[in-house]
């Protein structure tokens, strides 16, 4: 009788992950980073020019109530008790009796600018429409 042929090493096999598993699991986690920055930035963006609107608007309110009580609109965003959001620059370019205008912008905004006017006051750009908030 012959004796019995050694049966072949088995490999133990380690538990983990082969290095193109994991490079794969880099590329997929780098395209879905690439996707999600610039959507983020332009939803980041587009929540700086909903604050500047928001302001506008809010400065509206104010010029209303100073007019009742002053009869006439006013230049000092101080007199009008306005406090803005962080980071939205309010500007009055223009206020008499008759009417009034303004700008307003935030770092880091797209579109940059926002613009309002009421009464014969002249029309700041973007602004074309009395009493119609435009953003550029």
């Amino acid at each position: 009788m012959h004796p019995p042929l050694p049966q072949p090493r088995r490999r133990r096999r380690r538990a983990g992950f082969s290095l193109i598993e994991l490079l794969i699991v880099v590329v997929i986690i780098g395209i879905l980073a690439a996707i999600a920055i610039p959507a983020f930035a332009n939803t980041k963006g587009k929540a700086l020019v909903t604050k500047v609107k928001s302001d506008l608007k809010n400065l509206a309110t104010a010029q209303e109530g100073y007019f009742y009580g002053a009869n006439t609109y006013t230049t000092n965003l101080a007199q009008l008790g306005l406090e803005t959001s962080p980071g939205v620059t309010l500007t009055i370019v223009s206020a008499n009796a008759s009417g009034w205008s303004a700008t307003g912008t935030a770092a880091g905004a797209n579109p940059t600018t926002c613009a309002i006017f009421y009464g014969s006051a002249a029309p700041v750009a973007p602004a074309t429409i009395e009493g119609q908030l435009t953003c550029n």
